[in-house]
């Protein structure tokens, strides 16, 4: 049986900064806090955990003092960076250089629209730690919108500025901005450019891996996704090899594998998401090698 590791899935380059400034942090402190799980991966959190990171919530950072913070690739509002001041924590920010450079767009947009008593409109997964951060750049007024019902909040008489969290699919992206743009001709009569305004913001790092990830899981016999439960991004990635290939199965890590998934299999995949380390990838690769060994026992 053969079993081989997409060669584009773990880290993207935001996470796998993060997790090296953190690393390199902790060689010279004993303890160093993040502000929220550095990665949506409890097996990453684990590891970071027993290397001195302590993951802590807004509410923690408010009564913290005269210590260093980690921000994580998803970046922060402005009000994070204004307690940091006033508490004299000194930060240590891994925000993705990619989404720093939504922020500024997301707070450039804001001010005109305010301006022009428009709407900034933010496609994403509402409380999702990018979004928080988004949305801060608008002093909370940002809208946001994951499901259809979501664009019943959206005054469609004003104009309308659409940005999309970086790690959704350029599908729904589009998707959306064809539903808005038919909801503003329903009100208005007409669509123009100062109507509407959508603006791709899609990571093409992330949303290049669907397409990836849907060759690689036709190339396998069984495809095995892993990826934290609580990643968004996992979860998405794992319905297009599965939407490729129905033996295709999620799993956190290799305690979950199942050895009636391998029977007859030939070429096995696996895969993950953009929280994905590598080395856990190369655990349950070890583990299904063991898996073969103790079949090839049995049969024998």
């Amino acid at each position: 049986m053969e079993v081989t590791i997409d060669k584009n899935s773990g880290y993207c380059f935001g996470v796998e900064f993060a997790i090296k400034m953190a690393e390199d942090e902790m060689e010279s402190s004993d303890q160093l806090y993040c502000l929220g799980d550095i990665v949506h991966n409890d097996m990453e959190v684990r590891r970071l955990s027993d290397k001195g990171l302590v993951v802590i919530d807004r509410e923690k950072l408010q009564n913290l003092s005269d210590c260093k913070v980690l921000i994580r690739a998803h970046g922060e509002p402005p009000e994070t960076y204004k307690t940091a001041i006033e508490n004299n924590i000194e930060l240590i920010d891994a925000s993705c250089p990619v989404v720093l450079k939504l922020q500024h767009r997301v707070k450039t947009a804001f001010d005109k629209m305010e301006r022009n008593n428009g709407q900034i409109v933010i496609y994403g997964k509402k409380g999702h730690a990018e979004v928080i951060g988004l949305t801060g750049q608008t002093l909370e007024k940002a809208i946001v919108v994951m499901e259809d019902k979501d664009l019943n909040k959206i005054d469609f008489s004003r104009p309308v500025t659409l940005f999309s969290q970086t790690t959704k699919s350029t599908k729904g992206f589009y998707e959306l901005k064809s539903k808005i743009e038919d909801r503003i001709k329903e009100a208005k009569g007409e669509l123009n450019e100062v109507d509407f305004n959508a603006n791709d913001s899609i990571c093409r790092q992330v949303s290049n891996r669907e397409p990836q990830l849907a060759k690689f899981s036709t190339e396998n016999d069984v495809v095995i996704f892993v990826s934290g439960k609580k990643s968004s991004n996992g979860k998405a990635l794992y319905q297009v090899c599965k939407g490729v290939n129905d033996k295709s199965y999620f799993v956190e890590n290799e305690t979950e594998l199942d050895p009636s998934w391998f029977v007859n299999a030939e070429k096995v995949g696996i895969c993950g998401a953009t929280s994905t380390p590598m080395w856990l990838m190369e655990r349950v690769m070890q583990h299904i090698h063991s898996l073969e060994e103790g079949m090839l026992l049995t049969n024998n």
